[in-house]
């Protein structure tokens, strides 16, 4: 079994900044802990949330106040995201607010006030930091290792439920273009009855935005019993699933008034989708390259 506990520091600085832009990187960081915090501390990570430019002025006893916690664990969930104590961290998000502040946002949720104009703006602006943030949370080591895996030649089997299971459909998909054989599974009693009949070389994948979901849980537990190599594609990388798992592909995803975590989840899971499959196709090249023109070939000749 690869079940493994989570590590206070595991946010290390190359998490939060392996992109351009250190500070959205650092929220994103925070807001996919946020559902595996203490409430004491998930206290003090909504408020870096929501307003990282009034924690970076805060003193720590200032902080501890607004936060209704204890400086003790102002210092503990600095070190827990990577930082030596809370001076550190009131660096990062203050060099994180001076570049928010010098670009216009649009982070707040959709009101029913907001004009047509206002929710296309809004949902773009949204969308596209969701394809940002997962780009500083997607780590290229667990990419790579599960990018290993799926080329290996064992069973691949992928699971997902409702929103999740549309991202499952889609990887399906793309990889079977490529000639890599594999089945999705959109509910819980299909993935469990595949799952406990893997071994070591084969592949359980599952696709969860919170990581708490029981339909692909138990599954992704037996297939790790087994000894098959598990990944998760989730936006909460201390989740109950990411601790089940050999390769965590964490997503980046904000929830508004009108997007819950569903829809939010969906771009930038499929961001993961994309590296993933194109990191295969990159891998297997030849195979690849050759299914890809007959597979085009194929729905080419079925047009004329």
């Amino acid at each position: 079994m690869h079940e493994k506990d989570p590590e206070p520091g595991w946010a290390t600085r190359e998490n939060t900044t392996a992109v351009g832009d250190a500070g959205d990187a650092l929220t994103a960081t925070v807001r996919g802990l946020l559902p595996s915090l203490t409430p004491a501390a998930a206290r003090i990570a909504t408020l870096i949330v929501e307003d990282p430019a009034r924690v970076a002025r805060s003193t720590i006893s200032e902080l501890s106040v607004l936060a209704g916690t204890s400086e003790s664990s102002i210092v503990r969930t600095a070190r827990a995201l990577g930082f030596s104590g809370y001076p550190e961290l009131r660096l990062a998000l203050a060099a994180s607010a001076a570049r928010q502040g010098s670009r216009p946002t649009l982070s707040s949720g959709i009101t029913p006030e907001d004009s047509v104009e206002e929710v296309i703006a809004k949902l773009v602006h949204t969308e596209s930091q969701a394809v940002l943030e997962t780009a500083t949370q997607l780590g290229a080591d667990q990419l790579a290792g599960a990018v290993g895996a799926l080329c290996g030649g064992g069973q691949l089997h992928i699971a997902g439920v409702g929103a999740s299971g549309l991202v499952a459909q889609d990887l399906q998909q793309k990889l079977a273009r490529i000639g890599r054989p594999c089945h999705a599974h959109g509910d819980s009693q299909s993935a469990l009855t595949s799952a406990v009949l893997l071994g070591e070389r084969d592949v359980f994948l599952v696709v969860s935005h919170s990581g708490e979901s029981r339909d692909v849980i138990e599954p992704l537990r037996r297939a790790s019993e087994l000894g098959a190599t598990t990944v998760v594609i989730t936006n909460h990388p201390m989740s109950t699933a990411a601790r089940l798992a050999d390769h965590v592909l964490a997503s980046a995803g904000r929830e508004t008034t009108f997007r819950p975590g569903a829809m939010a989840s969906r771009i930038s899971q499929l961001v993961v989708v994309d590296c993933l499959f194109v990191c295969v196709a990159q891998r297997t090249y030849d195979t690849s390259s050759a299914a890809l023109r007959t597979t085009h070939q194929a729905l080419e000749g079925g047009r004329s």
